[in-house]
């Protein structure tokens, strides 16, 4: 068996490595930064503990095949994983609220009816099977097999049926977009608009412009639910770093790749900042594409006939907040309370007006694990607002964004700010330190169609024994996509380039 080098700690490239090492290859992790898990980090201060990165855990299987596969411990023996009921609770700008319900689409077509009124279940309930179809129709090509070669059938391939609305003499109506599929599918009603372009935009993407199949986007968390992992996603970044141990993964920390080392026109390890090499049958990187560029002058990082690596154009405003009072009773695990100025807020995101968005959508995540506060008389929340990536080059104009989101956030949550004790920002900046994404951007799941715009780069590359893994690389951003990442790439290397992925 080989010798394999992987670049970055994150959960993609720790997917990776922990498969590799139970097919029996030497897998040996080089992380720039003092610990594991990539963006998914905490944050602690006086008894309290916040999650630096994602709060929810999508698609558990994906984890759950993880550790069945590298060893007999299932997920569930190494981590707390719950479901998260109700799903999620939407504060409407009209001031409309709404719990939908864990898994369960009729549930949601019910609780819409209650609190929209009108046929507002029975529309959603209709999209809601039409994003299934868009689903069944780019699983497989997009999450569980390599990259295809010819990647632009993807980029042609609307997978979503959208509904046609007829015209007398006139070509008929199609959706094309998330923002079309609310207009011309959901009657345009404003509340049932704002929870469908929620999805897209949590990752940065504008609704006016996503293709119609972003619409898995909502089918995904409709159907298989949303899960938490007791003791925060810090948990199971642990478990993944404890599995990889525990399959003779060795770890160096604080160890910087500079340059990919090639021989004979292929990968053959990587110089570190201290100018050693440390020798490798195979390269694996999980950073980001400008990282991976600058480790190889000259050469593109992809394959041949590859799409070019998009660059990121979205990051997050995390707002921690420890309050004094006990989480009241019945508060949901996370609240959206949507923005009351939806042009101002794309806008500001796509980059049409400069700057950052006066009134953004803010998701509202308060866990209740009281692994998470100093004692059962306090709370700990935790506010995130989607910003364009480098949004705010003066951190005085994102501390000012951070309190208009308390602000917003007080919608939802009872005398927040009497109860407020300190809170702390987590900019752009920081997530940029921690991840070496340039302007903290934050990849977007792959999706097809549009061009091929929004699918990411596969994970070979023009340089034989290189691959790629985690959020920048097939098939996209988003813990369920990294998981699978690292699968992919762990069978590119298995079993070679004929592998077409999980049967």
């Amino acid at each position: 068996m080989g010798r394999i080098a992987v670049i970055g700690a994150g959960m993609g490239a720790m997917a990776a490595a922990a498969r590799l090492a139970i097919a029996g290859h030497s897998v040996v992790v080089l992380e720039r930064g003092d610990t594991y898990g990539g963006a998914v980090g905490s944050f602690a201060r006086d008894g309290f503990t916040f999650d630096t990165g994602p709060g929810l855990l999508l698609l558990p299987a994906v984890q759950r095949d993880l550790f069945v596969k590298t060893g007999k411990e299932p997920l569930e023996r190494c981590v707390e994983l719950s479901q998260v009921e109700p799903a999620s609770r939407h504060v409407f700008a009209d001031g409309t609220e709404v719990f939908l319900p864990h898994a369960s689409r009729a549930g949601v077509a019910e609780a819409l009816d209650t609190a929209l009124g009108g046929d507002a279940g029975a529309l959603w309930a209709a999209f809601v099977n039409r994003a299934r179809d868009a689903w069944d129709r780019a699983r497989r090509p997009l999450l569980e097999e390599p990259l295809w070669p010819n990647w632009e059938v993807l980029a042609e391939r609307e997978p979503y049926p959208a509904l046609p609305r007829k015209r007398l003499l006139r070509r008929d109506l199609v959706a094309t977009t998330v923002s079309g599929i609310a207009e011309l599918e959901l009657a345009g009603e404003p509340r049932l608009r704002a929870l469908l372009e929620s999805y897209p935009l949590e990752w940065g993407l504008d609704p006016r412009t996503a293709p119609a199949g972003a619409s898995v986007l909502a089918y995904l968390e409709q159907t298989f639910g949303v899960w938490s992992v007791g003791g925060g996603m810090r948990e199971l970044a642990r478990a993944v770093h404890e599995r990889c141990l525990a399959r003779r993964v060795e770890f160096r920390f604080g160890t910087a790749v500079t340059r990919i080392v090639e021989k004979d026109g292929r990968a053959a390890g990587v110089e570190l900042a201290d100018g050693s090499v440390t020798e490798a049958d195979h390269v694996v990187a999980g950073v980001a594409p400008a990282a991976l560029a600058a480790m190889l002058p000259g050469t593109e990082p992809r394959a041949p006939g590859a799409v070019p690596a998009r660059p990121g154009t979205a990051s997050r405003l995390t707002v921690m907040l420890a309050l004094r009072g006990a989480r009241p009773e019945g508060t949901a695990y996370r609240t959206v309370v949507h923005t009351t100025d939806r042009e101002g807020e794309l806008d500001a995101l796509s980059g049409a007006v400069p700057g950052l968005p006066e009134r953004p959508t803010v998701a509202v995540l308060s866990t209740g694990d009281p692994a998470g506060v100093p004692d059962a008389e306090h709370e700990a929340v935790t506010l995130t607002a989607t910003v364009a990536a480098g949004a705010g080059e003066r951190r005085e104009d994102l501390l000012g964004l951070a309190e208009r989101m308390i602000d917003t956030a007080g919608r939802a949550v009872p005398r927040l700010r009497e109860r407020l004790l300190w809170h702390e920002v987590r900019t752009p900046a920081d997530i940029e330190e921690a991840t070496g994404a340039p302007g903290g951007a934050v990849p977007a799941p792959a999706l097809a169609a549009a061009g091929g715009r929004l699918l990411s780069p596969s994970n070979t590359t023009r340089v034989p024994g290189l691959y790629t893994v985690g959020g920048w690389s097939h098939p996209g951003g988003g813990l369920p996509h990294a998981g699978m990442s690292g699968a992919l790439v762990a069978g590119l290397i298995v079993e070679g380039p004929e592998f077409r992925g999980s049967q």
